[in-house]
């Protein structure tokens, strides 16, 4: 995993290499943001991800310019984020987050074949929802001709993390100000109906149990 784009520079003792660190931060993010340059312009786009194994699965759309630039096999780098906390110090430099962090860098390879994208669709809609894939409606062929994804192998890439109170100076520990953490996390809601929804269907378990 590592190389001379992945070393950490600035604060290197918050870096992790190892793959149990990288793909569980990768597993719980929900929104992953690919960087790159095309005709020489640089671009950062958000999307949909899951982890299969050794790779990142992209999701896209066939009509988009981002999917058909990365599928040509230029260089590409994924990051994904997840926000833990506020870190307020007693001193306006010190204030921080607590965060975990994956940066991936390597070529994407799109997928083709009618069952690798389906695959990925299965991907996707159990990475939001485990158990989702069995009830629905699985794609048609139209479906997934208008569905684009990519696979970026996780082979050179790191991972960062902050935790803990906030770090100030000695001497701003004696001023009268609130020092501390405030906890951050995605909380999830009951579930609302789609206002077409026929009476009578109530949501599944796998969709209850989501509520925090």
């Amino acid at each position: 995993m590592k190389s001379p784009r992945t070393k950490l520079r600035r604060l290197p003792k918050r870096g992790a290499h190892d793959r149990e660190t990288i793909d569980a931060i990768l597993d719980e993010a929900m929104v992953c943001h690919l960087g790159f340059v095309h005709d020489g312009k640089p671009a950062v786009i958000p999307t949909l991800h899951a982890r299969v194994g050794d790779e990142v699965l992209i999701h896209g759309s066939a009509a988009s310019r981002a999917q058909r630039a990365l599928a040509t096999g230029i260089d590409v780098c994924l990051t994904a984020t997840l926000i833990d906390g506020l870190v307020l110090a007693r001193s306006a430099f010190h204030h921080s987050v607590n965060y975990r962090s994956v940066v991936l860098y390597g070529t994407a390879r799109p997928l083709t074949e009618t069952e690798e994208l389906e695959k990925a669709l299965e991907a996707f809609t159990e990475k939001l929802v485990p158990g989702r894939w069995a009830d629905v409606r699985w794609p048609s062929r139209k479906e997934l001709k208008g569905t684009s994804a990519l696979a970026l192998p996780i082979v050179e890439g790191s991972a960062k993390v902050r935790t803990g109170p906030p770090i100030d100076d000695d001497e701003d520990h004696a001023l009268d100000t609130w020092a501390g953490v405030v906890p951050m996390r995605v909380e999830t809601l009951e579930p609302e109906p789609d206002p077409l929804l026929r009476e009578g269907i109530a949501p599944p378990q796998y969709v209850s149990s989501l509520v925090s």
